[in-house]
């Protein structure tokens, strides 16, 4: 179905607020490993992470079907299961080029660029200032 040569020949990397994912496809048993951990234990059982990391996947049908690999650093949960998904979807789009409106329009071959605005001096946070007193 997919041409095998054009899906492993580099890892792909996605990227979300501070978390930074390395992913690696291979055909097997449908296992995926994150950090050397089984994905449930590594995103601590969490459905939504781990339903996000599987999605690609399940869109294709292609559960069961490949060996996931994936390396990632920064963040907290959410941000490195958002970054895995955009390292996998990548993956799927170079071999079959009918695949890619589907993507598209979910919106996973694109960085979410947004990150946390930084602390501004003489402001709380980055926008919260400090209360007014008239007296």
């Amino acid at each position: 179905m997919f041409d095998s040569i054009s899906l492993f020949m580099l890892s792909k990397i996605g990227r979300r607020k501070n978390a930074i994912a390395n992913a690696l496809l291979c055909e097997g048993d449908g296992k995926i490993f994150i950090n050397d951990l089984d994905l449930k234990t590594y995103m601590q059982y969490n459905p939504f992470c781990i339903n996000l990391v599987k999605k690609p996947f399940s869109i294709l049908g292609l559960e069961g079907k490949y060996r996931t690999t994936i390396k990632v650093s920064g963040g907290g949960l959410v941000g490195q299961a958002e970054a895995s998904l955009l390292a996998i979807a990548p993956r799927f789009r170079k071999s079959k080029s009918i695949l890619s409106p589907t993507f598209k329009k979910k919106g996973y071959l694109t960085q979410n660029a947004r990150e946390k605005e930084r602390r501004k001096y003489g402001l709380k946070k980055a926008r919260k200032a400090p209360q007014f007193s008239k007296r």
